[in-house]
């Protein structure tokens, strides 16, 4: 751990946040070099915090030894240079595998996922969260969405219990709830916006006092995303506009045609610019020759802004 509960805190409360796809081999293993190579390159772009085995990391597809290996590979490759945050989840047991192995591997925090698949009470899912912040010493943030969603009256319970819970990330998009929350707690928490293709939302987001986010397309197109990021925070809306106007709608349209596109489609634009990282494990499925060539233009039309 280079960084600490505070200094994470903070770097999750203004930047631009990076959630890297973790890279698979042609046999469809974890290439752990051509993942050293990705996030070297991503490093000379202007984050603030990198998740690693996050969502667009597919978190949900990988074993608990490739999960050890991408945050070490993670830690060994960039740690220090900004706070590395793994992601933890599926079950209360598993996650707090997850974490433990997070923590002794080097990593700087949490991204606790929902539990996987049931249905659950308020209540069962603060002890499940719970029960994994008080496993770590780790900072954990919570991301807040699907059958884990915490309303806000969970949401301080889960901060009352737990010292060590020091974010929220916003999966939902449901800004009068997300406004709600971000009133009753203040600033006990930071807080961050989490939605797919985030940017398309991001100008509510930050009306509402969250000032980071998740950029996917990061992945692929990190100039134009840092340049987003600026525009949005400098308030420059005409620029603003015209990125969400020819970028992120048409993206946004052609991740919405299949399930899981919102990984499957930045990974395939990772192969576009040059740094493949194999594709998609099943059940996500990669896009056919046409799309690809959506997305080959949706790139050149982020190079061109």
């Amino acid at each position: 751990m280079n960084f600490s509960k505070q200094e994470l805190k903070a770097s999750i409360t203004d930047g631009l946040l990076s959630f890297p796809v973790t890279d698979f081999d042609a046999n469809g293993k974890f290439d752990a070099d051509s993942y050293r190579k990705r996030l070297l390159w991503l490093k000379e772009y202007e984050v603030s915090a990198l998740f690693v085995a996050g969502g667009t990391g597919e978190f949900f597809n990988i074993t608990l030894d490739e999960f050890r290996e991408i945050v070490e590979v993670a830690v060994e490759t960039i740690g220090g240079h900004v706070p590395i945050i793994a992601s933890a989840g599926q079950s209360a047991e598993l996650a707090q595998q997850h974490a433990k192995i997070a923590q002794e591997a080097g990593a700087d925090g949490i991204l606790l996922m929902p539990p996987y698949l049931t249905e659950c009470s308020q209540e069962g899912i603060v002890e499940y969260a719970a029960s994994v912040c008080q496993s770590t010493d780790l900072g954990v943030i919570y991301y807040n969405r699907a059958n884990g969603y915490l309303n806000v009256n969970a949401v301080k319970s889960l901060a009352d219990q737990c010292d060590n819970l020091i974010g929220l990330k916003d999966g939902k998009g449901d800004m009068q709830a997300l406004n709600i929350t971000i009133k009753t707690l203040g600033d006990r928490l930071g807080y961050v916006g989490g939605v797919p293709t985030a940017e398309i939302i991001a100008e509510a987001y930050l009306a509402i006092g969250v000032s980071t986010y998740s950029s996917a397309v990061f992945n692929f197109v990190p100039d134009m995303a840092v340049k987003f990021y600026k525009a949005l925070r400098q308030g420059n809306s005409e620029f603003v506009a015209k990125a969400t106007r020819e970028f992120f709608i048409p993206f946004v349209t052609l991740r919405d045609t299949t399930p899981g596109y919102a990984v499957s489609l930045i990974k395939a634009g990772a192969d576009i610019v040059g740094y493949p990282g194999g594709r998609v494990r099943a059940p996500l499925t990669m896009p056919n020759g046409d799309q690809v060539n959506q997305l080959k233009k949706l790139v050149e039309k982020a190079k061109s802004l």
